[in-house]
């Protein structure tokens, strides 16, 4: 796939450069609670303006039913990336409308603007090609180069990730480059012990990439909601935690497989438990209680690894070559709850080999617990786009850049 430094060799001055960004950011109301996403588009945006460009930048958030809603505006990423960038960003109100091309049409050399929420229109998501290419072509009417740059996409067919791209020159900004090479690193250049960190909280959503890991990781290390599933198919009882029954068959084989790969696979030993799940707006104390992993009282809930797994953990950690984690150990997001995803990440910035964060819930709790993110070799911007990419898929908007 062609790269950002190649466009930027041939010049760009004057050209209208959209720029697929990911700007799909944690909104408390219009404050943005974590900018991440933002501050990694920064690069792309900023050498693009710096060399001439006219720079339209373009996202989704959230999950609009295909129509304007407020609450989804990204009128605050607009304003974040404009002071992240130290100048005025310019912001459409609609996504290929009059208000879009009044702004684009505005730019001046170096400029940059920002689009309104793509999921806006219906042809974004559209499962129908004709009604994907439509919008498509819309959007290709407002730039003269593409730069796919929003990594936390490039596994959906959408029609800013998938179909633009073939109507425009397209180019990797400086974002997909280094994401793909760490990726690369994940599978073709792994150095060993090869260890994974899974948590969250179905097990459903990482069944595919265990499948695929059973084949390549060292130690394969299981937290969050997902593995009380594990441990009910062990046959423990896990009273009313989060438990995915219909998972149990699969998760059985996948027990077994690990034994016979010489996979270690490596549950929780002990957990905090509670009645119930804890407030997460007030954060009052939840005063939870520690127990065997085999204990789990049957009215109790497990909310987050214990002090011993904890410890546990970390020890398979210490050694490892090559980390990958994706999923927090409990409900990192009350502080009684917190512990179990603390000592993960800290056994990561503590590890000797290369350490990548998964994206989603991961990057957002390394954030949120005040870890320094120069700590870990990689923070991916995308948790699902990475997990397909391990699972050996193909991602359309990757794909879409290499042709």
């Amino acid at each position: 796939m062609k790269t950002i430094d190649e466009l930027l060799s041939e010049g760009v001055a004057g050209k209208r450069v959209f720029v697929r960004a990911d700007l799909n950011v944690p909104l408390d109301g219009t404050t943005i609670t974590d900018d991440g996403r933002i501050r990694a588009v920064v690069p792309t945006v900023k050498a693009l303006a710096d060399a001439g460009a006219r720079v339209i930048v373009a996202s989704h958030l959230g999950r609009p039913k295909g129509a304007p809603d407020p609450a989804f505006s990204l009128a605050p990423a607009a304003a974040r990336l404009g002071e992240l960038l130290g100048a005025d960003v310019a912001f459409a109100e609609d996504t290929v409308g009059t208000s879009a091309e009044a702004v684009v049409s505005g730019l001046a050399d170096g400029g940059v603007a920002v689009i309104e929420n793509l999921r806006f229109n219906a042809g974004e998501t559209s499962k129908d090609d004709a009604e994907r290419a439509a919008f498509a072509d819309k959007l290709a009417g407002l730039a003269d180069v593409y730069v796919g740059d929003g990594f936390g996409a490039v596994h959906r067919k959408h029609a800013s990730v998938f179909d633009l791209p073939k109507r425009l020159p397209h180019y990797a900004g400086y974002l997909i480059a280094t994401e793909v090479g760490v990726l690369k690193k994940l599978t073709d250049d792994v150095k060993r012990p090869y260890v994974v960190a899974l948590g969250g909280a179905k097990v459903s959503d990482k069944l595919a990439v265990i499948d695929q890991l059973l084949g390549r990781a060292d130690r394969l290390l299981i937290g969050g909601g997902m593995a009380y599933t594990f441990l009910k198919a062990k046959g423990y009882e896990v009273g009313i935690s989060l438990l995915q029954e219909d998972q149990i068959p699969a998760v059985q084989e996948y027990i077994e497989r690990a034994e016979k790969n010489g996979v270690e696979l490596v549950l929780p030993v002990d957990v905090l438990v509670a009645p119930e799940f804890p407030d997460l707006k007030t954060k009052a104390p939840a005063n939870p209680t520690t127990v065997a992993a085999d204990a789990i009282p049957a009215d109790q809930e497990g909310l987050d690894i214990g002090p011993e797994t904890r410890k546990l953990y970390a020890s398979k950690l210490a050694d490892a070559g090559t980390v990958f984690w994706n999923g927090p150990m409990g409900v990192f997001e009350h502080p009684d709850y917190a512990e179990g995803t603390k000592a993960v990440a800290q056994a990561l910035v503590d590890a000797p080999g290369f350490t990548v964060v998964g994206g989603g819930d991961s990057a957002a709790a390394v954030r949120t617990l005040g870890f320094d993110e120069n700590a870990f070799g990689h923070i991916s911007t995308g948790g699902g786009a990475s997990l397909e990419y391990l699972e050996g898929k193909t991602l359309p908007g990757l794909a879409a850049l290499e042709d």
